[in-house]
């Protein structure tokens, strides 16, 4: 059964939110009647697709272009989110890259140079934290939430690449900090995805299609985004004597 919040007049800014598991969060909040900027790359026909049907469908949704692993464009997208919306409830720093089209063994180090791990903390997370930098006042007011869309490489559970791994780490830590920093105003909490069923940029083959062994996954499936979207809204609309957490999303993939 899907969680049912009434969010009529709450205001959520989903970043790389125009597909996967931030689609998926989108649709979540859209479903319980808020009002949504969706952001994703400047130019991304992802971005414009996903606009267009959700307005089509009779939703509240604003298109709120830019780079989170930009350090001008990113606080420039967020002023300009708020702005079209009216203000801020919900901050979900979803957005994320693993860098590379298959994974790098953590033997590889000629594969993670400066430059990728200089992508990765840039986006994965300096985005983030610019993200959050700029909007907390807004959220403060709101007396709002944040959700972060970490992964369960951050506990060790293997990844895309070990810098990949580290940021993930390194947002759990965020995490923490932010619950604290924030308080009492906003929760801050995270969600920790396992295997997706979507386009995302990396691809596996061990969870590829045919090719999935369920033996991996307790529940015997991949996630989709909207297992991963259901867990996002509980946090932010939800939860409400919850902060500073991690909750794995993975199928009992970490148990």
């Amino acid at each position: 059964m899907k969680a049912q919040f009434d969010l009529k007049g709450k205001k959520v800014l989903v970043t790389g939110g125009a597909s996967g598991i931030g689609l998926g969060a989108v649709q979540a909040f859209l479903r319980c009647g808020a009002t949504v900027a969706i952001n994703d790359l400047p130019g991304s026909q992802n971005l414009g697709d996903a606009i267009e049907r959700l307005k089509a469908e009779g939703h509240n949704v604003v298109a709120a272009p830019g780079n989170v692993g930009d350090a001008a464009d990113a606080p420039r997208m967020i002023r300009e989110a708020i702005a079209a919306l009216g203000g801020l409830d919900y901050l979900i720093n979803n957005a994320g890259t693993p860098g590379t089209k298959s994974p790098i063994p953590p033997s590889d180090f000629d594969r993670q140079d400066d430059d990728f791990w200089s992508l990765l903390l840039n986006v994965n997370l300096l985005g983030p934290f610019r993200c959050t930098k700029a909007a907390a006042s807004a959220l403060k007011a709101s007396s709002g939430a944040i959700v972060n869309t970490a992964s369960i490489a951050a506990h060790g559970m293997g990844g895309s690449s070990s810098p990949y791994c580290a940021t993930k780490a390194g947002l759990l830590s965020l995490t923490r900090e932010w619950s604290r920093a924030l308080a009492p105003q906003v929760r801050v909490n995270a969600i920790a995805p396992g295997v997706v069923d979507s386009n995302w940029m990396c691809r596996f083959d061990e969870v590829e299609g045919d090719r999935f062994n369920p033996e991996i996954v307790p529940l015997r499936r991949i996630g989709t985004p909207e297992d991963y979207g259901e867990a996002i809204l509980w946090l932010a609309a939800g939860a409400d004597y919850v902060t500073g957490q991690c909750l794995n999303v993975d199928g009992g993939m970490t148990t």
